[in-house]
């Protein structure tokens, strides 16, 4: 594994963007994430101008930026200080600005090797949601981004023996970087890798004449991937094919497995810059009863599966 990626498995600086009102959810991962990783972590608030505004006597808008920042300064402070006494070192940061802009420039100051924030699943009218700073973040940064929806669960909730990492590819990328990424935080965490690929309905592919299941290209490159992956790290490493819908397969392999972190696939750029409601990333991510580690990073497609999805996408 590169130097890149070697800081991307065992992180030396993680960072949690929040706006204060899902810190009860995001710290037990982040605190734990640190601890496994020796890594120090960063609490970064960003401070909008609305946050801001307060009403004088008279009913008129003024700033009141003072006393929004010591709110917001208290209660990072309390969470520094929870960190602290498990054995993390916690730093705790309010700016002022857009807070994707002050995301990045954090990123930068501070050599940030991975990021968390927190999303939401659905709104009252029910369409689906992530967040707009998550999903500007996902969009915008070239570091795993872990996203804690609302119905995440702690991963002691099913035990340490029971915990998998699960890494669902498409392969429509070569998938060894984030193969590699996987099989890396698998390990640190003592844990099994599944890597996961979900096929069309195996009768559609039936009448399209492509093989299927355990004799489909994508289990053979499956295997091939776990091969390669499981000789460069210590965890055990099992393919798996599913015929299927891909959100619904991921979220209930993920359940099913008492999986610990879904790891979506590098995927190329373009996949981040329309996010819909009907994106398989964006449907995941809000669903997920567990972490989601994504990695925006373009590769190429494996020449032996082009026949076998040419012909599914032409469907």
């Amino acid at each position: 594994m590169s130097d890149c990626g070697q800081r991307w498995a065992k992180p030396r600086v993680i960072l949690v963007a929040t706006d204060l009102n899902d810190l009860e959810r995001l710290m037990p991962y982040a605190i734990e994430q640190a601890s496994e990783a020796g890594a120090r972590l960063l609490l970064l608030h960003v401070l909008s101008a609305r946050a801001a505004m307060g009403v004088d006597a008279a009913g008129m808008p003024y700033y009141d930026t003072m006393s929004v920042v010591e709110f917001a300064e208290r209660e990072l402070l309390a969470w520094s200080e929870r960190a602290q006494l498990r054995g993390v070192l916690c730093e705790a940061v309010v700016r002022e600005g857009h807070p994707t802009q002050q995301i990045a420039t954090i990123i930068r100051q501070f050599q940030v090797d991975r990021i968390i924030v927190g999303t939401r699943s659905r709104s009252k009218i029910g369409k689906l949601l992530i967040g707009s700073v998550a999903e500007q973040v996902l969009r915008s940064v070239n570091i795993p981004v872990i996203t804690v929806g609302p119905e995440a669960y702690l991963p002691e909730a099913f035990g340490e023996r029971n915990r998998v990492v699960l890494l669902a590819t498409s392969l429509r990328e070569t998938s060894r970087p984030s193969a590699a990424l996987a099989c890396s935080i698998a390990a640190s965490q003592n844990t099994r890798l599944v890597l996961l690929h979900v096929l069309p309905p195996a009768h559609e592919m039936m009448r399209d004449g492509l093989m299927t299941g355990l004799d489909s290209l994508a289990m053979h490159e499956l295997r091939k991937l776990a091969a390669e992956t499981g000789a460069g790290c210590c965890a055990a490493v099992e393919p798996v094919v599913i015929h299927g819908h891909p959100v619904i397969e991921i979220l209930s392999e993920s359940v099913e497995r008492h999986a610990s972190l879904i790891i979506l696939g590098a995927t190329h750029r373009s996949a981040f810059e329309n996010f819909t409601r009907d994106r398989i990333i964006y449907r995941v991510l809000a669903h997920a009863r567990c972490p989601v580690l994504t990695l925006r990073e373009p590769l190429e497609e494996p020449v032996a599966l082009a026949a076998e999805r040419t012909a599914i996408e032409q469907r």
